[in-house]
């Protein structure tokens, strides 16, 4: 990772996903009623102080511009059309372009300390901050559905700690859904809502109707481009998985069923792309996120850089892959070079 023009070697990555909770976002993004006091709990202490240093440390963190921006156009679909009940649900589309054009006007490196909240008995690890940083954070994350990725960069004598947010599609995917499940699988014709909250439902049932006929026509599509797994090389349609490269919850209507958004692929690696601990270059070479231990890559089998020769690739795709760059690979990788 290059910060100011030098150079700063990955030291360790904190393996605990920290998911962005109700108590640290700022009112108009909570679910619920309090207002919390912005302490962020993100692991067990011995977890925190083997990463972060010893008990009542001060982290040097950064933020990057670019992120951020990243960010706010993978949430912006939640923002626009939110699938949970935000305390402010209705001020959330004017708040998206308020909140972009604040980022916009940041520094590309956002330094912000963190303090480790000792004095919270118990063993669970909690820090917080009162600089703006942090603070930005409290204001464009969506609580549940939003989670931060961090490594330690530079040198163990004075290390640099950055943070990273991300959006976690399958969470909205979750939360759009949950009114189906119910009627799943039934084929009894809808009765005549009665309620504005029955109407909702009926219209949730329909959407979700749609998406999955959708999801057929982009599987059909996308196996007529891609017949088999490129790592793997199997072609038994049971055991391929239509992945997309710029997630469901993140595309708009065209994006969704567009076969050059995706690939085909096994199991284990629709899994790792669609979480974002791999990614591909647009020369078809395999970046693997450090997220995933060395351990666990032997494993698995799977070099970094490697070339992957059956990969599809085209304009179309490459242009979703920046996508899939910024906001759903877990890494530090400069695509740029």
């Amino acid at each position: 990772m290059k910060i100011n023009g030098e150079n700063l070697p990955t030291l360790a990555v904190f393996q605990s996903m920290m998911t962005v909770p109700d108590c640290v976002v700022v009112g108009s993004n909570k679910l619920g009623h309090g207002h919390g006091e912005a302490k962020f709990y993100i692991a067990s202490k011995d977890e925190m102080y083997s990463f972060y240093g010893q008990k009542r440390f001060t982290a040097q963190c950064f933020l990057l511009k670019v992120d951020l921006l990243a960010y706010m156009l993978a949430i912006k679909n939640e923002y626009m059309n939110p699938s949970q009940e935000y305390a402010k649900k209705e001020e959330l589309p004017k708040l998206w372009s308020e909140r972009m054009e604040m980022i916009s006007k940041l520094d590309d490196v956002i330094f912000f300390k963190i303090n480790d909240q000792y004095q919270i008995a118990g063993p669970r690890g909690y820090i917080n901050s009162t600089d703006d940083g942090y603070q930005i954070i409290r204001q464009i994350a969506l609580p549940l559905v939003s989670y931060i990725y961090v490594e330690k960069v530079g040198s163990d004598a004075a290390p640099l700690f950055y943070w990273k947010l991300f959006v976690d599609f399958d969470a909205i995917w979750e939360k759009q859904s949950a009114p189906l499940v119910f009627s799943y699988g039934k084929q009894k014709q809808e009765p005549t809502p009665k309620t504005p909250k029955e109407k909702h439902e009926n219209e949730i049932r329909r959407e979700i109707s749609r998406a999955r006929e959708g999801q057929g026509k982009y599987r059909e599509q996308l196996l007529e481009q891609c017949r088999f797994c490129p790592f793997t090389m199997i072609s038994d349609e049971r055991l391929l998985i239509a992945s997309h490269i710029k997630p469901w919850a993140a595309s708009n209507d065209k994006e969704k069923i567009d076969p050059y958004n995706g690939y085909m692929l096994s199991p284990l690696y629709d899994k790792l792309f669609d979480r974002g601990f791999i990614t591909f270059t647009e020369k078809r070479h395999v970046i693997l996120s450090e997220f995933i231990s060395a351990y666990t890559w032997k494993q698995i089998g799977l070099k970094n850089d490697t070339f992957i020769k059956a990969l599809p690739m085209d304009d179309k795709r490459i242009e979703y892959l920046t996508f899939h760059h910024q906001s759903v690979f877990k890494g530090s990788y400069n695509f740029d070079d």
